[in-house]
């Protein structure tokens, strides 16, 4: 019998350790650009992290469900039909596209959302530390 509680250690342990520097940057972004270049270009990034982001998180919100759709709409064919149905290389195809579309639609996707608060809170929690840096123009005074 397999290992299951073995494999779900190892794919947890690793998962953590590959989150950690997407985390960091999310948190230490707004902070540096807020200290070292000032109020102004934390604007900026907010404003530009929340365009690509929302484009972003569609974008893939709705290619994996494009995926997902298409898998279904090839398992309903007949196996007459061009798609072949069931069982068929398009339906294999499809169950690879499928496999990378449920992850984008069900965690990519929204994850975007949580990145989007965490620097705009960030950005609001620090503010008055980036004002306080010089009038709000940061360490390099641009």
């Amino acid at each position: 019998r397999p290992d299951y509680d073995a494999c779900i250690a190892i794919s947890t342990n690793a998962s953590l350790k590959e989150m950690v520097p997407p985390g960091a940057m999310v948190i230490f972004t707004p902070l540096l650009t807020g200290i070292f270049f000032g109020v102004y270009a934390v604007s900026g990034l907010l404003v530009g992290s929340l365009i690509a982001s929302v484009q972003l998180a569609i974008s893939m919100s709705n290619s994996g469900g494009a995926w997902d759709n298409a898998k279904k709409y090839i398992e309903r064919a007949s196996p007459d039909s061009d798609l072949k149905g069931k069982g068929s290389d398009v339906h294999k195809a499809a169950v690879v596209g499928d496999t990378v579309g449920d992850p984008f639609k069900d965690t990519s996707g929204p994850a975007l959302n949580i990145v989007m608060k965490l620097m705009a809170v960030l950005s609001l929690v620090f503010a008055d530390t980036f004002y306080a840096v010089k009038g709000g123009a940061g360490i390099f005074q641009l």
